[in-house]
């Protein structure tokens, strides 16, 4: 299966449903480069880092491999979006201050991937991959969660997706790692917030494609008798992955 077209589908809700990244985060970048003229955000998704990266950069060049992404992405000023595989680009040697994998480093080829940063990565230059897991919201609904979804799912994710569940511990970076901050990543939820991420998941939407919804509407049964009032919203916490490396 071409892994890009599992984001092809509800990429109006993704784009919705998705939580936001650490605002520290983009400062902590910001800190890290020198020059400030360019950009590359790579598998750019909806462009969520793309317009926190526009209001650092001079011009941000977000690209992703999924048309419905970058159809549905935001218009920003200062960021142009394109169409384009991660591995191999049209863009100038030595062009970036910056390039960055927000929440898809973990489906790229890096026999292709790495010398193409290289390549088009200024010397001195910062690249950065992070990404999110799991959510936990208590020991009892995170003990439901487990249940009635991600047990019911688990046969239908990518292999690529356990690099990021590891921390990215199994990836190579060719860059002179940095010791970065421990970021945390926390979102203010009701149950049906948190159930359109749920959504999200390109595996709980493979097993739909398979075998139905009944599933997800067990899950949130289950989850609301412990939830209480689903409109109100509880914080959630979720596993934050960063790496950053030098040039």
């Amino acid at each position: 299966m071409d892994h890009h077209k599992l984001f092809n589908d509800k990429s109006n809700l993704y784009e919705a449903a998705r939580p936001v990244y650490p605002e520290q985060l983009y400062q902590y970048l910001s800190d890290l480069c020198q020059a400030k003229d360019l950009a590359w955000d790579c598998a750019c998704g909806n462009g969520q880092a793309a317009e926190n990266l526009a209001q650092i950069f001079d011009t941000v060049i977000a690209t992703d491999i999924s048309e419905e992404q970058i159809k549905n992405a935001k218009i920003i000023d200062n960021v142009e979006f394109a169409v384009s595989s991660a591995e191999s680009t049209d863009f100038l040697d030595n062009s970036f201050d910056l390039i960055c994998v927000a929440q898809a480093l973990h489906w790229f080829n890096f026999e292709a991937f790495w010398p193409e940063v290289k390549r088009v990565l200024k010397p001195g230059g910062i690249f950065s991959a992070w990404g999110y897991n799991w959510p936990s919201i208590s020991p009892e609904l995170d003990s439901i969660f487990q249940e009635f979804i991600l047990d019911v799912i688990e046969p239908y994710w990518a292999p690529q997706n356990r690099l990021l569940w590891n921390h990215y511990k199994e990836i190579e970076f060719p860059f002179e790692k940095l010791n970065s901050p421990n970021f945390t990543m926390d979102v203010n939820w009701n149950l049906n917030e948190f159930f359109d991420f749920i959504h999200t998941f390109s595996a709980t939407r493979r097993y739909m494609e398979k075998h139905g919804t009944v599933f997800f509407d067990t899950a949130f049964n289950a989850m609301a008798r412990q939830w209480g009032d689903i409109e109100q919203k509880k914080i959630i916490s979720l596993d934050f992955v960063f790496y950053a490396g030098k040039m």
